[in-house]
């Protein structure tokens, strides 16, 4: 029960309907009897400062950070972690207090490890392969930098913004990293050569559960890992085009539920039980599409 102990954390974003983290988390708290709860936090881009500074004053522990506020949180934080900093996108925002009560903030990233340790838990070792990644908001600089951090050997970002393509490889200033223009002729023939896949767009999200980046016409190579970073369907039209291919498809719960157990340990200082976690957003997907 919520009551004037209660610790809460929640969730930036705009819009926020869809989300699936106030289950996972609620569900682990209560795994754990801890007087935690975690909020969803609508906020429009327009007031995002605001709402940043004002987690401290209404007493929050932490928040974490999604789309479209990703980046735009990092010149508002007090510190930012290092490796956040060097790609610019923060997901996880820790409040400290002093023993006068003093608040920082501070920002944190635990995107990149949920994407790499998915990848591995899936036998993908990304030591070595060549990866191309489709998109160049937060999610996609996340997966970018995952990658390099896991030593893989060539990285190719397409986005239907090519600017924004360019800005996350000069960024992040790695020889490994390449950008082109995005289109399907380029994106069919790269992934032919690649080990690697990965939609960081949300084309394919539900409701619009008919799109996907790869063209029908042409069948996924056999040889290829596709992640999408999509969760919602669990089973996108590209994950159903890679498996009839016979490729290997991973989809995006994991990486879910993988980066939400970091913030979840960064907050609490305690070890979050990943399977509660998981299935709680098992059920709220089902729940949504009336399974």
């Amino acid at each position: 029960m919520i009551n004037g102990h209660t610790k809460p954390v929640g969730l930036m974003a705009w819009p926020i309907g869809h989300t699936l983290s106030p289950a996972m988390h609620n569900a682990a708290f209560d795994a754990l009897s801890l007087n935690w709860c975690y909020i969803p936090l609508p906020v429009q881009p327009t007031q995002v400062e605001a709402a940043v500074r004002g987690l401290a004053a209404l007493g929050f522990r932490g928040c974490n950070v999604t789309v479209p506020h990703k980046q735009a949180v990092v010149s508002i934080l007090d510190s930012v972690a290092s490796d956040a900093a060097q790609f610019g996108a923060v997901n996880t925002i820790v409040v400290e207090r002093d023993e006068d009560g003093t608040a920082t903030l501070k920002g944190d990233n635990t995107d990149y490890k949920g994407f790499v340790g998915s990848l591995r838990s899936e036998g993908f070792g990304p030591e070595g392969q060549k990866a191309v990644v489709v998109g160049a908001g937060g999610g996609a600089r996340a997966v970018v930098f995952g990658l390099l951090q896991a030593g893989v050997e060539e990285v190719l970002v397409f986005d239907i913004v090519p600017a924004q393509a360019q800005a996350l490889v000069a960024g992040l200033g790695d020889g490994r990293l390449q950008t082109l223009p995005q289109t399907t002729e380029a994106l069919v023939e790269l992934a032919r050569a690649a080990d690697l896949l990965v939609n960081a767009t949300p084309v394919g999200m539900s409701p619009k559960v008919d799109e996907s980046i790869w063209p029908d016409e042409v069948p996924v190579p056999a040889h290829l890992t596709v992640f999408d970073l999509v969760y919602n369907p669990l089973e996108t039209k590209l994950l159903k085009q890679v498996k009839r291919a016979g490729a290997r498809a991973i989809g995006g719960l994991d990486m879910l539920v993988r980066q939400g157990a970091l913030s979840f340990e960064i907050w609490t200082g305690v070890e979050p039980p990943i399977d509660v976690m998981r299935a709680a957003c098992e059920e709220g997907l089902k729940n949504r599409q009336g399974v």
